[in-house]
């Protein structure tokens, strides 16, 4: 499929996820366990789709694996550092009582931030592996995304409903929200474009880095805060990594080096 078409429907499928996800809260409970179950398991997703798809990738577009590794660095830190000025990456029930009526901008700006960023890995992953034979380009991100969108927008949706917003707002905000993953995608699809080996590469390895971020931030408190449920959280865990190692099989053998 060629990278255009694929791309479309991963950001399709990722806004409609989004706004199921801001949906869920007055349909279901997703119950604690559950929550942690699941954050855990894209945790390992996420994590093996950086160091087993993205950074791979990224080395073999640079050209460079110092600079590969440079370009995660910054964007380990810029995620480091949007999680800690807006204190999005959170995902408990809201208290109505200790929560401000605009105390969801923060996170819903710091959310959109991180969504576009996603956006950018998600075209870079599907420009690269499309380009490289794999049969269906950048899985592995699309995979991590869409399974993890739904909990940001749950986050967006329970503060803005905490605050009293009504359902309207809260439809309309999370549909901007879900909108920033296609921004983000288009921004880089139309602005480098797919034959610019070593700016793909940079983004790859930029994009790698948010997502080690991001999963050691959704996997640590995990491991030090719900040591009832450390066996279970550890088998999500290497499930979601097993399953970005699965994927990188059926990719390019030139890139990962399982040439027969």
């Amino acid at each position: 499929m060629a990278p255009a078409i694929l791309l479309v429907t991963y950001c399709a499928l990722v806004v409609a996820a989004s706004l199921l996800g801001g949906a869920l809260p007055g349909w279901a409970k997703l119950t604690h366990a559950r929550m942690h179950v699941l954050l855990s398991f894209v945790a390992g997703l996420m994590l093996g789709v950086s160091l087993f798809h993205m950074l791979p990738h990224a080395a073999h577009y640079a050209g460079s694996l110092d600079t590969v590794v440079g370009w995660m660095v910054a964007g380990l830190l810029t995620m480091f550092f949007l999680i800690r000025a807006f204190h999005f990456h959170e995902h408990e029930p809201p208290s109505k009582e200790r929560v401000h009526r605009l105390g969801w901008i923060g996170v819903a700006v710091g959310l959109g931030l991180h969504t576009a960023i996603d956006g950018v890995a998600l075209s870079a992953s599907t420009v690269a592996e499309a380009g490289e034979g794999a049969p269906i380009g950048g899985l592995g991100t699309f995979l991590a995304i869409v399974l993890h969108k739904p909990l940001d927008a749950m986050a967006i949706v329970a503060l803005m409903a905490a605050g009293g917003w009504a359902a309207r707002p809260r439809l309309l905000v999370n549909l901007g929200f879900a909108l920033m993953c296609p921004l983000g995608a288009a921004l880089f699809y139309f602005g480098v474009g797919a034959e610019a080996d070593v700016p793909v590469g940079c983004a790859l390895g930029f994009a790698a880095g948010t997502f080690l971020c991001i999963s050691l931030s959704d996997l640590l408190p995990e491991v030090h805060f719900h040591s009832h449920d450390r066996v279970k959280l550890s088998l999500a865990l290497l499930l979601g990594i097993a399953l970005a190692y699965a994927i990188g099989l059926v990719e390019s053998a030139e890139v990962h080096g399982h040439a027969g």
